[in-house]
C-alpha cells in the first residue's frame, strides 16, 4: 500500500512539474528575442540552407577547375548476329554471320585550361576481342598513353567568364546571409513590439476597468446626494461597459501576439513571454557619407549589380563569337599496339597521331547572327540603364535611412517626456475628480491623453530599433562596435 501511495505521489509531482513547465513565464529582452530567432526560427533555417546551396555551387565550380580522373569500361560485349559487310573481291555487300566477344577499359585524366578555355586530356586504353567462330583467336589492343588537346578558336572563353562571375556570386551569397540575419532581426523586432503593445494595452485596459468601476460606484453615491447629474452617471456606466469590452479585446490581442511570437521563436505555445522594453537607446549619430561608403563596400545589392553587368558582357561576347568564323582544334598524340599475345600488348608500341581542324563558315544566314548580336547588345544597354537607376535609388535609400535614424533618437526622447507628463497629468486629474474638482469629461480626456502618449512612446522605440536594424542591413556594419558584421561560415557548413 505504501509503495502505491509513493508511486501516486511521484506521478502527481511529475504531472505538476509538467504543467508548470508548460506554463512557464519567461522574460525576454529585444536582444534575446533577436538571438533566439537567429537560431530557432524557420527563417533562420531557410537562410542557412540558401547559403549552403551557394557554398556547394562554389565548391563545384572550384572542383571543376581541378584535374578530373575517370574510368570507362565495357566488361562484356557479346555479339551473335548477321551484319552487312562489303566484300572487295566481288565488289558487293553481303550479310555475314558475326560471333565475337569484346571487352575494353579506358582511364582518362582531364584538365580544363582557364587561360585558353580549352581542355587537355591524358588517356590509357586496353581492350580485347575474341572470335567465337573458326580458330577462335583472341586479339589484344592497348594505348599505354596518349595526350590530346581540344580548343574552340572562336574567341569565346567560357572558363574565363566563370572565373570572373563565380567568385562574385559566392561573395554575394556570404553577404546576403549576413544581411538576412538583419532582416530576421527586423521581423523579430516587429513581432516583439506587437506583443509589447498588446501587453501594454492589456495593462491599460485593466487599469481603466478598475478605475471605471471605482468611478461608477463613486458616481452612484454622488448621484444620491445630487452632486452628479443623471447624464453624468449614465456616461460613467457607459465608460464602465466600454472598458469591459476593451479589456476583452486586449486579452485576445495579447493571445494572438503571444502565439505568433512563440511560433516564430519555436517556443512551447503555452509559455508566456514577458517582453522587457529597452529602457535606453544607443547614443549614436551616423554620417550619411560613411554609411554610403560602407554600403557600397558591403551590401550584396552592389555585388548583384556588378554580377548582372558581367553576365550581360558575357552574353555579348558569346554572340560575337557566334557571328563570324567558328573554328575548332582537336589534336591527339599517343602510342598503341595490338597483338594476339597478351604479354606483348605493351611491347614496343607504335606512334599514333590525330589532328582535326573544324570550320564553320556562315555563307547566307539572312542576318540571323548579326540580329542575335544586336539583341545581346541592346539587352545589355537596357540592363545597364536599369542598374544605373537601381544604384541611384540605392544611394537615395541610404541617405533617407540615415536621416530617419538620426532623427528618431530625438523622437524617442520627446515621446518619453510626453509619456511621463501625460501619466502625471492623469494622476492629478484623477485625484481632483475624487474630490469633485473636475468632471468626468475632463477625466476621460486625461485618460485618453495618457493612453495616446504611452502608445506614442512605444511606437517611437519600435521605430527606432526598426531603423537601427535596417541601417545595419543596408551597410552590414555595426555602428555601436564600429566593425563589419560577419558570420561563422565554418560552423554553418559543419552543422
Amino acid at each position: 500500500m505504501k509503495k502505491i501511495l509513493l508511486f501516486l505521489m511521484i506521478l502527481i509531482s511529475g504531472l505538476q512539474f509538467k504543467v508548470n513547465a508548460q506554463n512557464d513565464n519567461i522574460s525576454l529582452s529585444l536582444d534575446e528575442v533577436v538571438k533566439i530567432a537567429s537560431k530557432n526560427s524557420l527563417d533562420a533555417f531557410r537562410y542557412k540552407n540558401m547559403y549552403l546551396t551557394s557554398y556547394w555551387q562554389f565548391r563545384y565550380y572550384k572542383a571543376d577547375k581541378l584535374p578530373n580522373l575517370s574510368m570507362t569500361t565495357t566488361p562484356l560485349d557479346f555479339n551473335h548476329s548477321r551484319e552487312r559487310v562489303y566484300i572487295s573481291a566481288t565488289n558487293e555487300y553481303q550479310y555475314v554471320q558475326s560471333d565475337y566477344f569484346n571487352s575494353n577499359m579506358s582511364v582518362q585524366l582531364n584538365q580544363k585550361v582557364g587561360l585558353t578555355g580549352g581542355s587537355l586530356f591524358l588517356t590509357s586504353k586496353l581492350g580485347l576481342v575474341r572470335n567465337l567462330e573458326g580458330d577462335m583467336t583472341t586479339s589484344y589492343t592497348s594505348t599505354p598513353v596518349s595526350i590530346g588537346y581540344s580548343q574552340s578558336l572562336n574567341g569565346f572563353n567560357a572558363l574565363r567568364w566563370e572565373s570572373k562571375i563565380e567568385p562574385v556570386l559566392y561573395d554575394k551569397a556570404k553577404k546576403t546571409f549576413i544581411q538576412s540575419q538583419e532582416t530576421l532581426a527586423m521581423k523579430s523586432t516587429s513581432m516583439f513590439f506587437d506583443l509589447v503593445q498588446a501587453q501594454i494595452q492589456l495593462n491599460i485596459a485593466k487599469n481603466n476597468m478598475a478605475n471605471a468601476d471605482t468611478l461608477y460606484k463613486i458616481g452612484k453615491g454622488r448621484y444620491q446626494v445630487g452632486t452628479v447629474t443623471q447624464d453624468e452617471l449614465l456616461n460613467m456606466e457607459l465608460v464602465q461597459l466600454n472598458s469591459q469590452q476593451t479589456l476583452n479585446r486586449a486579452n485576445l490581442e495579447v493571445l494572438r501576439a503571444q502565439s505568433a511570437l512563440n511560433s516564430y521563436l519555436m517556443i512551447e505555445k503555452k509559455t508566456l513571454i514577458n517582453c522587457t522594453v529597452p529602457s535606453q537607446i544607443p547614443e549614436l549619430q551616423v554620417s550619411a557619407d560613411e554609411a554610403l561608403d560602407l554600403a557600397v563596400k558591403n551590401n550584396p545589392d552592389i555585388l548583384d549589380q556588378n554580377e548582372q553587368m558581367m553576365e550581360q558582357d558575357r552574353e555579348v561576347a558569346r554572340a560575337k563569337s557566334e557571328a563570324g568564323l567558328n573554328t575548332t582544334l582537336y589534336a591527339v598524340y599517343g602510342l598503341n599496339q595490338s597483338t594476339q599475345d597478351f604479354s606483348l600488348v605493351y611491347d614496343r608500341p607504335d606512334q599514333s597521331q590525330q589532328v582535326q581542324v573544324g570550320l564553320s563558315i556562315p555563307l547566307v544566314d539572312w542576318g540571323r547572327r548579326k540580329g542575335k548580336l544586336m539583341i545581346a547588345e541592346s539587352t545589355r544597354e537596357v540592363a545597364n540603364a536599369r542598374i544605373r537607376q537601381a544604384r541611384i535609388d540605392f544611394e537615395q535609400n541610404i541617405f533617407q535611412s540615415v536621416m530617419e535614424f538620426n532623427l528618431q533618437a530625438e523622437q524617442v526622447k520627446n515621446a518619453a517626456k510626453a509619456d511621463t507628463v501625460a501619466q502625471k497629468g492623469y494622476d492629478v486629474t484623477f485625484q481632483r475628480f475624487l474630490i469633485g474638482k473636475v468632471d468626468v469629461i475632463k477625466l476621460n480626456i486625461a485618460r485618453n491623453d495618457r493612453e495616446s502618449a504611452r502608445n506614442g512612446y512605444i511606437n517611437a522605440v519600435r521605430t527606432y530599433w526598426n531603423y537601427f536594424y535596417r541601417l545595419r542591413m543596408l551597410t552590414l556594419f555595426d555602428f555601436v562596435k564600429k566593425e563589419n558584421l560577419t558570420a561563422e561560415y565554418d560552423k554553418i557548413i559543419q552543422n
